[in-house]
């Protein structure tokens, strides 16, 4: 959830502290903080509630003394309210130490007692400042800043990534992470921590992702990394592959807008390097083997939101391809079901961030099991993707706004490449097929950018509905879930009540929400690739229709079957049935995005989410 960065080095501290913040806000912005050990040897602190600028206006008015040595810290409240009392950094040892902490510790009541018996007094409600006190209380009973760290963090239970300094160890920070992530950055001279990559960026691309259970020890010299008992650990350093302009707005009112912009460049990407005329060919997937492809007998999608989404629209696709039965499961209901997993077994884990918790425990709870593993990832480095016995990296780059576009519809391309890679293996679809298929993927990027024209014409409907207090959606087979992602869009940008269907429920309850001038979307499916498909459709028109519904039907260019029944149609360009969901979601995203942007709502930071969900 939350953003972290640590600097220690020969530039200004706040310099760097706040660049990686604000590259980092989109992980949480409730409130943030830093803490410098200045030139002078004290520590100082500042924090404040609301979004990071309200932190910066407050540092340009009392700047702190300048340093070398900092940490900083964004947040997504879980213990304690977000005001300012309640931010990190949290200070203990009679202020000479500053602690900032992403995700829970479990046990903190047990501990807070304990430091209350011990004459301790607390400030605020947070889970973190009970860390920080813990910290400080060892630090004065063995005065040694080090061994009282890795004391602490061997004490603390739950989920977390904690990084602290010490007046009395200027140049020094020390960090641990715990089903929390944490990466490092290395540079001339100076060295860097995050809980991603975006923290450092502008000023190194070389990095290192910090294991399960391991603590750090940064200094302008360098980085040690040891396990929880102090033992030395390897860390392997990898190069960041794009650039702090990436994750700029580049002259867009908003990075959803920009990023809505780069779905074309997303599918690109994913598909770039890894397919031929004729065949698919994921480079990442060796590890896997192709024994393990053709005796895979259940392929388990696991994800949450939107990454789940798209596991379901690519559900159809694989399982029809591959010949494998296919199912989709969240996460966080996934091991409390004790579902039933055996070695022939493939769980593909469907994360942006490659950090979600629900998705790391349920990778966990199969590898356990035996299943075989792959990530469907976007991020470098990140703990799903390490822990997995495979990975197919997305490469849709930064993703900044909080409610996700581009990432999505990589994530649909690169399941896509693994359906079609799992079909090559196991002989399910010809030579000719797999091409066509190709051929399809590669076309796509083309064909968003046409669907990006629209954007004036969906402007202007979202300035009509302004007012709607809620909209439905609808869709069948691979639309179903493109209209659940409509919905998820709009309810997190717009906060109004918006509900996905599957179309042929309508008349199983739903349809007794359709009022009249009520807005529903309708996700049509192409007349040539489906007919049967779309005349159901085309009759659940007519009946919304029938009892006042105002239907904005997304329909492929030519179909005129849709005319009489849609007061709105948004045409897409001619797809096969599978890629279709890949070009009808846009529009969607756009529409969120511009009711939004006509409510006056931030379509970047919407109340109380954040991008990466790392606590369960």
């Amino acid at each position: 959830m939350c953003g972290i960065v640590g600097y220690v080095g020969q530039k200004q501290t706040m310099e760097v502290l706040l660049g990686g913040l604000k590259r980092q806000e989109y992980r949480g912005y409730d409130s943030a903080g830093v803490a410098v050990i200045t030139d002078g040897g004290s520590l100082e602190s500042a924090k404040k509630s609301g979004k990071l600028q309200v932190l910066v206006d407050h540092l340009t008015a009392h700047p702190l003394t300048a340093g070398h040595t900092g940490i900083g810290h964004t947040r997504w409240a879980t213990h304690g309210a977000p005001v300012d009392v309640n931010a990190h950094p949290h200070l203990a040892d009679g202020g000479k130490l500053a602690m900032i902490h992403n995700g829970i510790i479990e046990n903190f009541a047990e501990i807070k007692q304990e430091m209350l018996e011990a004459g301790h007094e607390f400030l605020s409600e947070t889970d973190t400042e009970v860390g920080a006190v813990l910290l400080g209380h060892l630090v004065a009973q063995t005065g040694d800043f080090r061994t009282a760290f890795a004391q602490a963090v061997n004490r603390f239970e739950g989920a977390f990534t904690v990084l602290a300094i010490h007046q009395d160890s200027p140049d020094l920070i020390l960090a641990a992470r715990h089903n929390s992530p944490l990466v490092i950055g290395f540079g001339d001279g100076e060295n860097f921590l995050g809980s991603d990559v975006a923290a450092f960026v502008e000023y190194t691309h070389h990095a290192a992702a910090v294991g399960q259970d391991q603590m750090v020890a940064i200094t302008p010299e360098g980085v040690t990394v040891t396990d929880f008992a102090g033992k030395a650990v390897e860390v392997e350093r990898f190069e960041i592959e794009w650039d702090a302009s990436a994750s700029d707005k580049g002259g867009w009112p908003s990075f959803m807008a920009k990023e809505i912009t780069e779905n074309p460049d997303a599918v690109a990407n994913t598909v770039r390097g890894r397919v031929t005329e004729t065949a698919v060919d994921i480079p990442e997937l060796a590890t896997l083997g192709a024994d393990t492809i053709k005796n895979t007998q259940r392929i388990i999608l696991i994800a949450c939101g939107t990454a789940s989404y798209a596991g379901q629209v690519a559900a159809y696709a694989i399982e029809q391809w591959a010949r494998i039965p296919v199912e989709v499961q969240l996460s966080h209901e996934f091991r409390y079901r004790d579902p039933v997993i055996t070695p022939q077994t493939l769980v593909v884990s469907i994360s942006q961030s490659g950090e979600t918790m629900d998705t790391l425990m349920a990778v966990r709870y199969a590898m356990e099991k035996g299943a075989k593993t792959v990530s469907i990832c976007n991020t470098q480095g990140a703990t799903i993707p390490r822990e997995s016995d495979a990975i197919v990296y997305t490469h849709a780059g930064p993703e900044v706004a909080v409610a996700s576009t581009k990432a999505f519809v990589a994530q649909i391309t690169a399941l896509y490449l693994l359906g079609l890679q799992f079909a090559q293996v196991r002989g399910t679809l010809s030579e000719k097929e797999i091409a066509r298929n190709i051929s399809e993927l590669q076309s796509l990027p083309g064909k968003i950018e046409q669907v990006l024209l629209v954007g004036p014409e969906i402007r202007q409907l979202a300035k009509w509905m302004t007012e709607s207090p809620a909209v439905l959606f609808l869709g069948r087979h691979v639309g179903f879930p493109i209209a659940l992602e409509g919905a998820l869009k709009l309810k997190e940008l717009a906060y109004i009540h918006a509900e996905g269907f599957a179309a042929g429920e309508l008349k199983h309850g739903p349809i007794a929400l359709i009022d009249h001038g009520q807005p529903v979307f309708v996700v049509v499916p192409s007349p040539r690739g489906s007919a049967e498909i779309h005349s159901k459709v085309v009759s659940n028109i007519q009946e919304i229709r029938a009892r006042g519904a105002r239907v904005i039907a997304i329909a492929e260019q030519g179909d005129v079957a849709v005319l009489p029944y849609a007061d709105e149609v948004i045409r897409i360009p001619l797809a096969d049935p599978f890629f279709e969901p890949i070009l009808a979601v846009v529009p969607l995203q756009i529409f969120a995005m511009e009711l939004a942007d006509a409510k006056g709502l931030d379509v970047d930071q919407p109340r109380n989410l954040a991008k990466s969900v790392t606590v369960e």
